[in-house]
């Protein structure tokens, strides 16, 4: 969806502050890497289900280099310490024709703030408007606050493989 890669919205936070829901940009790679660089471990570990601080070379390219068709990411913007910054991120990889699995992340003074959840209805949204049919996501057991923000976005649980794991569908009508 060309569209998606100029995406961009505006709303407001539990806490009154405005968010600014937008297309992941290259020029963000700088501060992304500050972001994971700064979050907690256990963040870091519900994210990509191990604690890891960097990434390599080609990880990074694959994060940051997005071609908004099989690959969406957006970001949400937000003031801290008096100046905009990245608070947040979700993206969807397409996985097969018609479905595609789905991915968030909030930076932790933010987390409990509905970050995540406006995210989600955002990516719902663009995925929706692609002409995808199902989305999907694994979310570490633990992970109370995000199976939250996903089943409050439609997302039921499925059969998983992975007993640490559960396993979310969201159907696209």
């Amino acid at each position: 969806m060309a569209e998606a890669a100029h995406y961009s919205a505006t709303e407001i936070l539990r806490d009154g502050r405005k968010i600014v829901i937008r297309a992941l940009r290259p020029e963000d790679e700088k501060e992304m890497l500050a972001v994971l660089a700064a979050s907690s471990l256990q963040s870091l570990r519900r994210r990509f289900f191990v604690a890891r601080r960097h990434f390599s070379e080609k990880e990074i390219a694959f994060f940051m280099n997005v071609d908004f068709r099989n690959q969406v990411a957006l970001v949400g913007c937000s003031e801290e310490n008096g100046r905009p910054a990245i608070v947040g991120g979700a993206r969807y990889i397409v996985t097969s024709p018609g479905s595609a699995e789905v991915a968030f992340f909030v930076v932790d003074a933010f987390q409990g703030r509905g970050v995540g959840s406006i995210l989600a209805r955002h990516l719902v949204q663009i995925a929706r408007e692609s002409g995808l049919h199902e989305l999907v996501a694994d979310v570490l057991a633990e992970n109370g606050g995000m199976l939250n923000v996903l089943k409050k976005q439609g997302f039921e649980i499925a059969p998983a493989q992975d007993p640490q794991t559960i396993h979310l569908v969201r159907r696209l009508a």
